[in-house]
């Protein structure tokens, strides 16, 4: 029997080949006589799965031999707060709100400096990106942060801004929690990027920090000792004890992600799915979708039933179905299937079929 599609937005759907491989290891591996969790994170076993890590990310984002690749805890939020500890350097920073998780960034970055609104998009419900022409950038800005796919509201930057374009030298921070290695990134244009794993890379408790070497050195004073970027990198991820089993099966991932033809080829399956599903809805009679269509995001779909005393018997039916976690955010109601790299696009059909089935009945 198949296992059921899982839609949630986070902690998310993982490759099945990953999950099977992590069992099959789960009390030895590699003949080890250790499970991961049981190792040492200084021992040459983990070490060895560290390396590979970091080497197969690297090349699978393409990333530059002057940025740093840091694998830390407390997920996207908390590096909300250390991102500013560490680039701020207690002045002003520039944020675009486009969604709710920019608008966290923009508050939790106010403990440690001037934080001020760059842009937003909230007149539109955050079904938009405002244009990076209208964007009211400052000149003494530490850095200007982007969210680059909102998951609550389903909006997704198809190209990163030329801030140098804008007149602009400040280095661009970028949040791609919720689509690291489904596109490629422009590391031209970026100068930190982070992102929780739990959406596209692995399970919760793992973070990944990509940070040019120029901006280290520059943590404020009151910065935690092991959140301060340039410990962590002199120490390659190992000034406290890391994530190890996240660590693992990211790495788990990257290897599957290769496998697969890389980030180019899950951009192209991630291309075909979001057309499927979108194409479906705009065609509806039951379902709409509120986002610009240019800026829609091909990882997190967010739809609602015109008639929203359908809600529950939707999603009991989809549940029925072998189709899990479409409730949307609380916050905005409504449904949200999230087809992350890992859902197949067998999911997405599956899902597709039963949303058809069900307006025919309705």
């Amino acid at each position: 029997m198949s296992r059921p599609f899982n839609f949630s937005a986070g902690p998310a759907v993982m490759p099945e080949e990953v999950l099977r491989t992590a069992a099959a290891e789960m009390l030895d591996w590699h003949g080890s006589g250790m499970g991961v969790m049981e190792m040492s994170h200084r021992g040459k076993e983990f070490i060895s799965i560290y390396e590979a890590a970091e080497r197969d990310l690297r090349e699978l984002l393409a990333v530059p031999e002057n940025f740093k690749i840091l694998f830390m805890q407390g997920g996207g939020l908390a590096e909300n707060a250390i991102v500013p500890l560490n680039l701020s350097r207690g002045g002003a920073m520039d944020f675009v709100l486009t969604g709710s998780w920019s608008h966290k960034s923009l508050q939790e970055a106010g403990k440690y400096g001037q934080a001020r609104e760059a842009a937003t998009a909230q007149d539109t419900g955050f079904h938009s990106i405002p244009a990076p022409s209208s964007w009211r950038l400052s000149d003494d800005a530490s850095y200007v942060h982007i969210c680059t796919n909102e998951t609550i509201h389903g909006v997704e930057f198809q190209a990163l801004p030329d801030l140098q374009a804008l007149g602009c030298q400040a280095p661009l921070v970028v949040d791609f929690s919720s689509h690291v290695c489904s596109r490629p990134v422009d590391w031209l244009r970026v100068g930190l990027a982070f992102g929780g794993a739990q959406k596209n890379l692995g399970p919760a408790g793992l973070t990944l920090v990509v940070v040019r070497q120029d901006l280290l050195g520059h943590a404020l004073t009151a910065c935690p000792s092991a959140f301060d970027y340039t410990l962590v990198a002199e120490h390659q991820s190992m000034y406290n004890t890391p994530p190890t089993y996240g660590i693992y099966m990211a790495g788990l991932t990257f290897a599957w992600l290769k496998a697969q033809g890389g980030v180019a080829a899950m951009e192209a399956r991630n291309e075909a799915k979001a057309k499927l599903l979108y194409d479906f809805i705009d065609g509806s009679q039951l379902y709409t979708n509120p986002v610009d269509a240019a800026v829609r995001s091909r990882m997190n779909v967010p739809f609602f039933l015109r008639d929203e005393a359908l809600n529950e018997a939707f999603l009991a039916g989809a549940k029925a179905a072998g189709l899990l976690q479409l409730k949307g955010h609380k916050s905005v109601g409504g449904m949200r299937a999230s087809i992350y790299n890992a859902m197949p696009l067998e999911g997405v059909q599956a899902l597709v079929d039963y949303m058809r089935a069900f307006e025919q009945r309705a």
